[in-house]
C-alpha cells in the first residue's frame, strides 16, 4: 500500500512539518512519499503529479491558507482515481468536523488533532481489519452517517522520531525554510487563536532538539523557524537554547515567537552581550494596547513590559524584531486602534505586521460572534467583514493603510525618508499611512504593480498634491534612501533633474581632491576619480543630511538653512557584505 502525503504550502520556500512528523512515525510500516505543492499550483499540474506516483492514499494537511485549493485538487483527484483513499488532517478539519465531512463527500477519513499516532492506527485498518470505530481521534463514513470517534489523548512526544533526518530533504536545506518544534501547546488562552484549546506545554527532549538542530545547520540550514507559541515560557530552558544556538549558528538565522513582557531581564541582558547580529529574530505578537480589549478576549499583557523588553532588544542591535497586531477585535474601534497602532509603531520594529481578526474554527471568539454582531468570510480564511464597532467602511480603510504600510515601512525602501515624514509632517505615524493609502486607492494604482522607481514617484505624487512644505529635503531624503537601497550602482534614477556632464566632473573633482574634508573612513579608502567614476554616486544635497538624520526626527529641528549643503557620496562594491557605504561633506 503506498501512501502520499501532501501539503499545498503558501510558498516554495516553505517546508511542511506536520507531513515531515507524520511519514518519520510511520515510515517503519508502510510506504510513505512526500509530496509538497504550492497554493499558486495549476490544479491539474498537482493531480497529474499524484497521478503518475500511484498512491492507494492520499493524506493532506490543511490549513486556513490551504484548504480551499486542497479540496478542488481532491474533487479531480477522486474522479480521475475513484479508488484512492483521502484522508484530511490538520487544524483547519480538526475543528467542526461534521461539517467537513458532509460537506466534502470525497474525503474519507479525518484525523483530529495530533496525527502520528491516529494516522499510523488508521493505515493499519485500511490495510487490515477495517475496524475504524476503534482509531481514536477520527472521523469517517459508515454507509451514510458520518461518525466522529472520540479524542485520542496526547502523544508522549518521547515516542515520537524525528522529522528532520529525511535525506531526501538535505540537498534543500539551504534553500528553504525549515520549521523546528521544540515543544507543543500554550500556556495562555487568547480567544482568538487556535493554541487556547490545548492546556499545558509539552516539551521534546532538550538533547535530541539540540541534535537536530546541529543536524540540520551542518547540512546547510539556512533559517529556522521555531513554531513554538511562546519559546520563552520557561526561563532556564530558553536561555540554554539562547547559549546552544550562539555557540553554534554557523551563519544560520533563527526566528522564534516569544511573550516580550514575561522575559526575564537577566535573559535580555544575555542576549545584548552574546548574540552576533543578525542570527536571532523575533516575533511578538502584541495585538492590541487596547486594555478592555485584551480583558476581554482573555489576553494577559502588560505593554510597560512589553516595551521595556522591546527597547532593551532594539538597543543592543543585535535582534530584528517583528511586530503583529490585530484589527477588529471587540470593543477596537477605528480610533482605539489608531492608538494601538501608534503606540506600537512607537517601539521602532522593524517590522509591523497589521492582520485583521479571523474567526479561526473551535477557538472562542468564532463561538461568541453573535455576542459583538460580527460578520464574516464563510469560507477560509475567515477574516471579519464589520462588527458593533467595527464597520466594513473602517475595514476598508484599514486595509488601504496595511498595504502602503508593507510596501514602504516593512520593505524599509525609504527609513530615512519615512521617519523624517512621521516627525514633522503628519500627526502621527498612523495618520501618515492612512492619508497615503486613501490617495494610492484614488489614483488605481492598487490595479496595477509597480517597479522600485515608482514607489519613489508615487510617494511624491502625494505629497506634492497636499502641498507639503520642505519638500526640498524630502526629496533630498528620497535620493539618499535610494542611493542606499542598491548592492550595486544604480543605472537608473527616479528623478527628473539629472547634472550634466561638466556638473558631474566638477562634483567627481572634488570628491578625489579633497577627501580630508568627508566624514570619516573616506580618506582611508583612497579611491581617484576613475574609480570614483565607477563605484560611486555623488549629489548635492540643498541641506545639512547629517543634521536632519541624527536631529531631524525629533520633528522640532529647522532645516531650512539654504547656506548649508552636503555633498553625498554613495560608494558600492567596497565592503564584503555588499552594502553600499556613504560619505558627507559640508559645501
Amino acid at each position: 500500500m503506498k501512501v502520499i502525503l501532501s501539503t499545498l504550502n503558501a510558498k516554495y520556500i516553505h517546508t511542511s512539518l506536520a507531513i515531515r512528523c507524520l511519514k518519520a512515525y510511520s515510515e517503519k510500516d508502510f510506504d510513505i512519499e512526500l509530496t509538497e505543492y504550492t497554493i499558486k499550483d495549476p490544479v491539474m499540474n498537482i493531480v497529474s503529479d499524484l497521478f503518475v506516483r500511484k498512491p492507494s492514499v492520499i493524506g493532506f494537511s490543511c490549513y486556513i491558507w490551504n484548504i480551499e485549493e486542497t479540496i478542488k485538487v481532491i474533487d479531480i483527484v477522486k474522479k480521475v482515481m475513484p479508488e484512492v483513499t483521502i484522508i484530511l488532517g490538520g487544524p483547519e478539519v480538526s475543528y467542526d468536523t461534521t461539517y467537513w465531512m458532509e460537506r466534502l463527500h470525497n474525503v474519507d477519513f479525518i484525523i483530529m488533532g495530533e496525527g502520528e499516532e491516529t494516522l499510523n492506527h488508521l493505515l493499519k485498518e485500511i490495510e487490515g481489519d477495517r475496524k475504524y470505530h476503534l482509531v481514536f481521534g477520527t472521523a469517517y463514513r459508515k454507509n451514510d452517517e458520518v461518525i466522529i470517534n472520540p479524542p485520542r489523548p496526547k502523544a508522549e512526544l518521547s515516542d515520537l522520531p524525528s522529522p528532520h533526518r529525511f535525506a531526501e530533504d538535505v540537498p534543500h536545506l539551504g534553500k528553504r525554510v525549515v520549521y523546528f518544534e521544540t515543544s507543543r501547546g500554550c500556556p495562555f488562552n487568547c480567544q482568538f487563536c487556535l493554541s487556547s484549546i490545548e492546556v499545558g506545554v509539552r516539551y521534546f527532549d532538550i538533547e535530541r532538539t539540540k541534535s537536530d538542530i546541529l543536524y540540520l545547520i551542518e547540512n546547510g540550514a539556512k533559517l529556522i523557524k521555531f513554531v513554538d507559541r511562546t519559546f520563552n515560557i520557561k526561563r532556564d530552558y530558553a536561555l540554554e537554547m539562547f547559549q546552544f544556538l550562539i555557540e553554534n549558528h554557523q551563519g544560520c538565522v533563527f526566528q522564534f515567537e516569544i511573550t516580550a513582557d514575561i522575559m526575564r531581564p537577566e535573559v535580555l541582558e544575555y542576549l545584548a552581550e552574546n548574540a552576533p547580529p543578525g542570527v536571532f529574530r523575533f516575533e511578538i505578537g502584541v495585538q492590541s494596547t487596547n486594555d478592555p480589549t485584551n480583558q476581554l478576549v482573555k489576553r494577559r499583557q502588560n505593554f510597560s513590559k512589553l516595551s521595556r523588553t522591546v527597547n532593551m532588544i532594539k538597543a543592543s542591535g543585535k535582534i530584528d524584531q517583528h511586530l503583529d497586531l490585530i484589527a477588529g477585535l471587540p470593543l477596537e474601534d477605528y480610533d482605539t486602534f489608531r492608538k494601538t497602532f501608534n503606540d506600537v509603531f512607537a517601539l521602532g520594529p522593524e517590522e509591523l505586521q497589521l492582520g485583521f481578526l479571523k474567526m479561526l474554527r473551535g477557538t472562542g471568539m468564532r463561538i461568541d460572534a453573535h455576542k459583538y454582531n460580527y460578520t464574516y468570510m464563510d469560507h477560509a480564511p475567515y477574516e471579519i467583514l464589520g462588527s458593533d464597532v467595527m464597520p466594513f467602511s473602517d475595514i476598508v480603510k484599514l486595509k488601504r493603510l496595511e498595504d502602503v504600510l508593507e510596501k514602504y515601512w516593512n520593505a524599509h525602501r525609504m527609513d530615512h525618508t519615512i521617519n523624517y515624514l512621521m516627525a514633522h509632517e503628519f500627526t502621527s505615524p498612523f495618520d501618515f499611512f492612512q492619508e497615503f493609502g486613501d490617495y494610492w486607492e484614488a489614483q488605481g494604482w492598487q490595479k496595477i504593480g509597480h517597479q522600485l522607481e515608482d514607489l519613489f514617484t508615487r510617494l511624491t505624487a502625494f505629497l506634492e498634491n497636499r502641498q507639503t512644505p520642505r519638500m526640498e529635503v524630502i526629496l533630498g531624503l528620497m535620493k539618499f534612501d535610494y542611493f542606499l537601497g542598491h548592492k550595486y550602482k544604480p543605472r537608473k534614477i527616479w528623478w527628473d533633474f539629472v547634472q550634466d556632464k561638466t556638473e558631474w566632473s566638477t562634483h567627481l573633482k572634488q570628491a578625489a581632491e579633497q577627501q580630508a574634508d568627508f566624514s570619516e573612513g573616506f580618506a582611508e579608502l583612497g579611491l581617484g576619480e576613475r574609480e570614483l567614476q565607477k563605484h560611486a554616486m555623488i549629489e548635492v544635497l540643498p541641506f545639512n543630511l547629517e543634521e536632519v538624520i541624527h536631529q531631524g526626527t525629533s520633528g522640532t529641528a529647522d532645516h531650512n538653512d539654504r547656506d548649508s549643503r552636503t555633498m553625498l557620496v554613495v560608494l558600492y562594491q567596497q565592503t564584503e557584505d555588499g552594502r553600499p557605504q556613504y560619505f558627507t561633506k559640508t559645501v
